[in-house]
């Protein structure tokens, strides 16, 4: 039989290093806690690019304080509900997103998604890494006067890339603990920057600002919302060490209430800033400066030093994904291995970002509205595949995950599933016909859906009704279908 790089039979040390790869987990491995997804979807947003962003809403689009309140909640509530939900097939399977996706559009058709989705990761944790370098040269520039050159450019971005590679090699345990005390050393922080905003900022002309358009209001939420669309393929990842018996509503819940605890409140205090210092959203070379312009050295130093630690962690956790997809991709090497490639990369495109590009700003909100479509076109794919497995008495096939030959029940039509590739191909044209950015105009980036920035919702809802409307795939007898089941191929109850 045909396998993947790593053994299904890798055992998960108990040390500090986690050791297996993409392999399913087997259940007397699932000891994860619903509770412990909460510190990790906090620190998946502790980005100061968030404040930005929520200065964006008040001067780019010209809404007002409680049009960007609703903005965010329902941006942080839809995006995050997707990956809360997509998180379930986690514990279904056991595996990461990018391997169940096999199951999905089978073991070669994965191929072709699962490329893009990895290049996609490389432009975030290559985003991450800028910002990351960024806090470290205003912290620098605040405590000693040192002012940023090419040299101190290239030693920082070093620094910080080789610190989320440390963190994301030595894996999930590693990160929990990270994150579990990120948690409350942001939102110690996060506590004293409002009090200081409460009680310096013109809240009369905050609260008495008219309000924006509904359609720059809708445009709003897809740009915030895709931050959070860019986390759905990786939420299996996170979720695969839980229990069958893990409770899917809390999973869900738990998901959108950490992620919410961070993403709203800097939303807000973005555009809060924004009003007494409008240049905030045209931070166009340098989206970390502005802090100290904003807040007292006292707050902003240890505020930068704060989400210094949380952009870490962020990029630490893309890469931790990245290695997962990494191998479902073919790289034969171990997962902590694995992450040295786009940590690699992060480093290169972040060095040319850094010292060659000049609107890092504009890029990157170019970038999150691509990288919104790429990934929505799997999500509709896979959504619907989830729904259809919610059914079945045996979700996945961990026997057949691994196996990439034409035994695997994952095999279809030779090794693709033509109804995933057809919805997923229609639906990523589609999505970026609706698209528009700096360098790039779809053509239908004029209509109703393109103006107000919903290529990506358009993207999900054609992915899913082609492939729900297109003949349901039959997945393959293999060839050896008598043989003795594993573990994880037996029934498992819906939690």
């Amino acid at each position: 039989m045909d396998t993947s790089t790593t053994s299904a039979s890798t055992p998960e040390t108990e040390g500090a290093v986690e050791t297996r790869g993409i392999e399913p987990v087997p259940d007397h491995e699932r000891r994860g806690r619903v509770r412990e997804l909460f510190p990790t979807w906090v620190a998946a947003n502790i980005s100061v690019l968030l404040l930005t962003m929520g200065a964006s809403l008040v001067i780019n689009n010209g809404l007002n304080f409680w049009q960007v309140l609703i903005v965010a909640a329902i941006a942080s509530a839809v995006s995050f509900g997707m990956v809360g939900l997509l998180s379930v097939s986690g514990k279904w399977g056991g595996a990461p997103g990018a391997m169940l996706s096999r199951a999905a559009f089978g073991v070669r058709g994965n191929y072709f998604p699962g490329a893009i989705l990895w290049v996609a990761r490389f432009g975030w944790e290559t985003i991450n890494a800028v910002t990351g370098a960024y806090a470290i040269l205003t912290v620098l520039n605040l405590v000693f006067g040192i002012k940023p050159n090419n040299v101190l450019i290239v030693v920082t971005l070093l620094g910080f890339v080789a610190c989320t590679f440390l963190v994301s090699g030595l894996g999930r345990k590693a990160l929990n603990l990270c994150n579990k005390y990120s948690t409350y050393l942001f939102s110690a922080i996060s506590v004293v920057v409002l009090v200081h905003l409460i009680v310096k900022m013109p809240w009369s002309d905050i609260l008495s600002k008219s309000p924006g358009s509904a359609t720059l209001m809708i445009a709003g939420i897809g740009t915030i919302a895709a931050g959070g669309i860019s986390w759905v393929p990786t939420g299996p990842d996170f979720a695969r060490y839980l229990p069958h018996s893990a409770s899917g509503k809390k999973i869900v819940g738990t998901t959108i209430s950490g992620a919410a605890l961070v993403l709203i409140p800097m939303v807000i205090m973005g555009g809060v800033m924004a009003v007494g210092n409008p240049s905030l959203a045209n931070q166009n070379t340098d989206p970390m400066s502005f802090l100290g312009q904003v807040l007292p050295t006292w707050i902003a130093i240890p505020y930068l030093i704060t989400a210094l630690i949380g952009m870490m962690l962020i990029n630490s956790l893309s890469m931790y994904s990245a290695g997962f997809t990494a191998q479902t991709m073919g790289v034969k090497l171990p997962r902590a291995m694995a992450v040295s490639i786009n940590a690699l990369i992060s480093l290169v495109g972040g060095l040319f970002m850094m010292l060659v590009a000049k609107d890092f700003i504009g890029q990157f909100i170019a970038f999150l509205t691509l990288l919104a479509v790429s990934f929505s076109a799997w999500i509709g794919v896979y959504g619907i595949d989830m729904a259809r497995r919610r059914k079945l008495a045996v979700r996945y096939d961990a026997e057949s995950l691994m196996n990439t030959g034409r035994t695997s029940r994952y095999w279809y039509v030779g090794g693709f599933c033509w109804q995933a590739m057809t919805a997923w191909s229609v639906a990523l044209v589609a999505g970026l016909c609706f698209t528009k950015v700096q360098w790039f105009t779809g053509p239908l980036a004029t209509t109703w859906i393109g103006e107000n920035g919903l290529g990506w919702a358009a993207t999900i809802a054609i992915a899913a009704l082609v492939f729900a409307v297109l003949p349901a795939p039959k997945e393959t007898d293999p060839a050896a279908a008598d043989a003795p089941r594993s573990e994880a191929r037996q029934p498992v109850e819906v939690g």
